[in-house]
């Protein structure tokens, strides 16, 4: 290796070196708190608990380095109550707990490290007393418990280093040595501790995604009842404003010479009309919307609502027939094979689609013929609405585009479907198609549809 090279490594190692010490001084450099909560059922007995066995680490840590360790009174005492703190620190600032009982390891080793060689007798268990074992393996696991698992690790990486510096590499004389079986120990209760805390976390987790769940849950349920109040308003309203509007404005043609005050009659109800439609729209922006404060963000439509409401059935189409004849279509209705009974949601949707082309139409095409079939088959009803190119003007619409929307959500969640199309004249096609109970049929084997255009 040459010594350009040399000096790179060694400017590598000090980049990487100095990261490790910055990442550690971030992570264990810190006095923030972090306190254990109390117990749910006993509150804070297990905080009286730790508090009585930290005194009973004081009082051996005291007693052996003042027997065993040879030092007087007070050093002991300064020592040996550090541990039972660090304890007590442990429950509420585990980082600071853990500093505090590594002093006091290392403080305890540097003080009787001279007085070993001087005894003869092996009584003494170093580096680490046996109340110090006792305090550091109860201050990891609060630690382990309590902060990320890295800081953990780095804690336990110097807790190793400690160890083994003070035992392998300064080492002393008639000594028990507990090196070992503190790093073992202090393994296992990392691992324990990660793994409690791992376990904790997961659950807190999947209560708090089962609670976000539960919001969507609802959440969507409000965003289907307002999109199925939205659909009726729609398909009910919506048509009856249009016929309003185009009756008012066809009303004053049936009549040779109109007084004024007629016309004038007829446009101002032609004029509330079309207002009233355009709130009616906006309103229906905002039951649709999933932001209510943003009328105009149109939202999840929300498909699988179901409209069971006692609503009109295929009984009243020739109502409708006629209310749109007034309105100035020129509407034909065959029926096709026999009548048979549906399930309810399927006579009210059917009704609902017819009702929404028929609209259409009037909005679309003014003048036109309309031709409406209903077929009646063994498998489920087939609708189809037919209207020719308009012979007027086509006035602007502003329409947000919802009604064929609707149409398709309600063949869809029956398991049926809804085509629309030009046809080859410049009209307009809607076909659908509802199984008899409102679920999709066993086999592709609907009837054929006479007439489909493929768009």
């Amino acid at each position: 290796m040459t010594e350009t090279e040399g000096r790179r490594v060694l400017v590598a190692l000090g980049g990487w070196a100095r990261r490790w010490l910055r990442v550690l001084r971030d992570d264990l450099w810190t006095t923030r708190p972090d306190p254990l909560p109390p117990s749910v059922w006993l509150r804070w007995l297990p905080h009286g608990v730790v508090c009585l066995a930290a005194l009973g680490v004081t009082l051996g840590a005291v007693a052996q380095l003042r027997e065993n360790g040879h030092l007087g009174t007070g050093a002991a005492f300064v020592i040996g109550v550090a541990p039972g703190g660090a304890m007590v620190l442990a429950l509420w600032r585990p980082i600071p707990a853990w500093w505090l009982s590594m002093a006091a390891t290392v403080v305890g080793a540097v003080a009787v490290h001279g007085r070993l060689s001087m005894v003869r007798q092996v009584t003494f268990t170093w580096p680490w007393t046996a109340s110090g074992i006792i305090a550091h393996l109860f201050v990891l696991l609060l630690l382990a418990l309590r902060v990320r698992t890295r800081v953990t690790l780095e804690a336990l990486a110097l807790t190793v280093l400690v160890t083994y510096v003070l035992e392998g590499v300064w080492g002393a004389e008639h000594y028990q040595t507990t090196g070992v079986v503190t790093v073992v120990l202090s393994a296992v209760v990392v691992l324990l501790g990660i793994a409690l805390r791992g376990r904790r976390v997961a659950r807190a987790e999947l209560v708090q995604q089962t609670t976000l769940t539960a919001e969507e849950r609802a959440r969507r349920t409000l965003l289907e009842e307002r999109s199925r109040i939205a659909r009726e308003l729609h398909d009910v309203v919506a048509h009856h404003m249009s016929v309003i509007s185009i009756q008012a404005q066809v009303a004053p043609h049936l009549v040779e010479q109109p007084p004024d005050e007629l016309i004038e009659n007829l446009a101002g109800i032609r004029k509330n009309a079309l207002e009233a439609l355009t709130e009616l729209r906006r309103v229906l922006g905002v039951l649709r919307s999933e932001n209510p404060e943003d009328p105009y963000g149109l939202g999840d439509p929300g498909t699988r609502s179901a409209p069971d409401a006692p609503q009109p059935t295929l009984d009243r189409l020739d109502v409708l027939m006629e209310n749109t004849r007034a309105a100035g279509l020129d509407v034909t209705i065959e029926v096709v094979g026999k009548a048979r009974p549906y399930d309810p949601g399927v006579e009210l949707s059917a009704y609902r689609i017819v009702q929404e082309a028929l609209s259409n139409a009037l909005r679309h095409a003014p003048g036109s013929r309309v031709r409406v079939e209903v077929g009646h088959f063994p498998n489920g009803l087939h609708l189809e609405v037919t209207n020719s190119r308009p012979r007027e003007p086509v006035p602007p619409s502003p329409g947000a585009g919802h009604g064929l929307l609707g149409m398709r959500e309600r063949a869809a969640m029956l398991g049926g479907h809804v085509t629309a199309s030009s046809t080859r004249h410049g009209g307009f096609q809607v076909m659908a198609f509802l199984p008899r109970d409102g679920t999709p049929p066993a086999s592709p084997s609907d009837p054929p549809l006479t007439g489909e255009v493929t768009p």
